[in-house]
């Protein structure tokens, strides 16, 4: 599961303004191994003709198939998910495998769903949770930086200069 660490959350109205954000992030040489984007996998009038891996790469055809395999090809993992109240959710990079590892590890509790419960084996807290899933509904995109202090803190004052609704820095819970 999760490593408890500091995180560093960015949610974004559009994935063309998430894109922008991890391009940033890789250009001023923040890890990309430590990033994590989430955003809805399909709307209604989106229809995803298919996946399938290419090696270590996941190749995906849809409406945001660019989007989405741009990121697969330097983000560590990707899965796919259906959340309730949510729907059907794609997800780049390593809170990927800590989804799975908190529905491996059956911490799928108190309320939470997979997603939130990958999120909190990381340390954030359920309100911030409920509020960033709430974003996931509404056709948001989430960005997930994680780290020791100072790499968070960068990918902070990164993130407050972009385009981003929203920037919340999370501790570890002790």
């Amino acid at each position: 599961m999760g490593n408890p660490s500091n995180s560093c959350v960015a949610v974004f109205k559009s994935h063309v303004e998430a894109d922008e954000a991890v391009k940033h992030l890789q250009q001023a040489g923040f890890d990309m191994k430590k990033l994590s984007v989430v955003g809805q996998e399909y709307h209604t009038d989106e229809h995803v003709v298919g996946y399938y891996n290419a090696g270590d790469r996941m190749k995906y055809w849809g409406k945001l198939g660019a989007f989405w395999g741009g990121l697969w090809g330097f983000l560590f993992g990707a899965a796919f998910f259906w959340v309730p109240g949510i729907g059907p959710i794609a997800v780049a990079g390593p809170l990927a495998s800590w989804i799975v590892g908190a529905l491996e590890g059956a911490v799928v509790t108190g309320g939470l769903t997979a997603l939130g419960a990958g999120l909190f084996s990381i340390g954030i807290p359920k309100d911030s949770i409920i509020k960033y899933e709430t974003a996931l509904k509404a056709g948001k995109f989430m960005l997930v930086a994680h780290g020791t202090a100072n790499e968070v803190a960068q990918a902070k004052e990164l993130l407050g200069s972009t385009q981003a609704e929203e920037v919340d820095e999370h501790a570890p819970r002790s």
